[in-house]
């Protein structure tokens, strides 16, 4: 696997990009269940067009075969990849505040890149759900951390890990749209349909002495490199919860560019144990 992987880091972004549409439309024909979850969540957010749908399948191949590159390429290497940081006032503001930074990064575009960006400028504390194959797990923690990049994994000494990180006006970054496991999430809706959501994140955002931003890498065309786009978490609204605000704002987030989302991602699904959504079985 890793000898496979370092074969794939060697080669041009443009080719991986290339070759990963096909994998894309490889894995789209051959997985009924990915297919209906990609066009059932599609179609729940009101996407029923072929063009978003041809651009979704291909996007989610693009990112599999990335993967390899941006996590065994050296760093150097990678971030000459991003052409620039739309937002970057919003980090350099924080951070002449003292404020820790929370960094939500949905499935959407390439969120691997993001937190390299940020260990570039500073220390970042990645939360991450280590994979039941341990040769996995071995290969994710070599790709993820590094120089000013430390990885804190779902349970109480990981969530101590992040808040001494923000403490030390540190920065952290988490996954707002995974699944949590039962009894850490609450049902919110997510683009108009009940999903489990983690009450992590928005118990975070809304943590004094820390600001929280969007993060979205946006994958340009023909392995052109990515655009890292950055976005304040908007305003509460009247009676609104505060995993409801934060699911509202990766659907504005999503919707700049819905081609680049991981739709064909189980949103909706119920983790063992966890309360039935309202309304019914999920």
């Amino acid at each position: 696997m890793l000898l496979l992987m370092r074969l794939l880091a060697a080669l041009p972004l443009p080719l991986l990009h290339a070759a990963g549409a096909l994998l894309g439309w490889f894995a789209y024909a051959a997985s009924p269940t990915y297919r209906r979850h990609l066009l059932e969540n599609l179609a729940q957010a009101g996407y029923r067009d072929a063009a978003t749908r041809r651009g979704a399948v291909a996007a989610a191949g693009k990112g599999m075969l990335e993967l390899p590159a941006i996590w065994l390429r050296p760093r150097a290497d990678v971030l000459r990849w991003v052409r620039r940081i739309d937002g970057e006032q919003l980090i350099d503001d924080a951070r002449r505040q003292g404020l820790g930074i929370v960094f939500l990064t949905p499935h959407h575009g390439c969120f691997e890149i993001t937190a390299k960006v940020a260990a570039e400028r500073f220390p970042i504390t990645a939360l991450y759900r280590p994979p039941k194959l341990r040769f996995v797990q071995k290969l994710i923690e070599r790709g993820r951390a590094g120089p000013n990049l430390r990885l804190a994994t779902p349970d109480y000494a990981g969530v101590r890990e992040l808040l001494g990180a923000l403490k030390r006006g540190e920065s952290v970054g988490l996954l707002p749209d995974q699944v949590p496991s039962e009894g850490e999430g609450e049902w919110v809706d997510f683009f108009g349909r009940p999903a489990y959501t983690m009450t992590l994140a928005s118990r975070l955002a809304v943590r004094p002495g820390s600001v929280t931003l969007l993060a979205f890498g946006e994958r340009l065309p023909r392995g052109g490199g990515y655009v890292v786009h950055l976005r304040p978490l908007p305003a509460a609204r009247a009676g609104e919860s505060d995993a409801m605000r934060v699911n509202r704002a990766l659907e504005e987030l999503v919707r700049e560019s819905p081609q680049q989302y991981l739709w064909g991602y189980n949103r909706y699904k119920r983790p063992r144990r966890a309360p039935p959504p309202p309304g019914g079985l999920a």
